[in-house]
């Protein structure tokens, strides 16, 4: 069977020069590799990125902002070597490097409501889809940090505040497996990673060039 006949029948989705893997691929159907290769920008290592289990995790949920006085080194590089960006990165606590490696796209839910030291509801419109690409302090277990732009602001008891410290810290938050993106090509936007992720109407499939 040829290539893309192949990938019509496992219904992976890829967009132009974007690698990626959703969940509900078997891992015996994408060969295993190292981050090495799976970063590789040649379409097909990139293309045979490793499969991630369909999971969610029940965790803390908070957020920063890509300055010096919140991360470690340059706040422009994340842990895993990809650039900072307030629209799709987050890290994670290192006991959920296992669960959650570098490249995990995942989508990040809560049902329960806002309470003082949690506004989910109020900065969800700017969570999203998140690509985990960087790492958070030892000290914390079981936790997800978004990364949020330093200059936006949310209203919170009519006052507006930076959307980091609005969320606070929010517990039964879900984080649901979606997929796998290669680093080297992350999307730059929420609206190439909501796009990457969902599926087409016709479940058309676009070949990486």
């Amino acid at each position: 069977m040829n290539l893309i006949a192949t990938a019509l029948v496992m219904g992976i989705l890829f967009l132009p020069g974007t690698a990626f893997v959703p969940a509900h691929v078997e891992a015996s159907t994408t060969p295993a590799t190292n981050s090495a290769s799976s970063d590789d920008p040649s379409p097909m290592k990139a293309a045979a990125a490793p499969a991630v289990a369909a999971s969610s995790y029940n965790v803390k949920l908070t957020a920063y902002n890509a300055v010096a006085s919140q991360t470690d080194g340059d706040p422009s590089i994340t842990a895993s070597g990809a650039a900072s960006n307030s629209e799709v990165i987050a890290a994670r606590s290192l006991d959920l490097a296992s669960a959650l490696p570098f490249g995990t796209v995942v989508q990040i839910t809560r049902t329960a409501n806002d309470t003082p030291g949690c506004n989910f509801h109020k900065v969800e419109s700017q969570i999203g889809y998140r690509v985990i690409a960087d790492t958070m302090n030892a000290r914390w277990t079981k936790r997800v940090d978004v990364e949020l732009d330093a200059g936006n602001t949310v209203k919170v008891e009519g006052k507006s505040i930076n959307p980091g410290l609005a969320l606070g810290v929010c517990s039964t938050v879900t984080v649901k497996v979606v997929g796998h993106v290669a680093l080297s090509r992350i999307p730059g936007t929420q609206a190439e990673l909501a796009q990457l992720i969902a599926p087409t109407a016709a479940g058309a499939l676009a070949l990486n060039k």
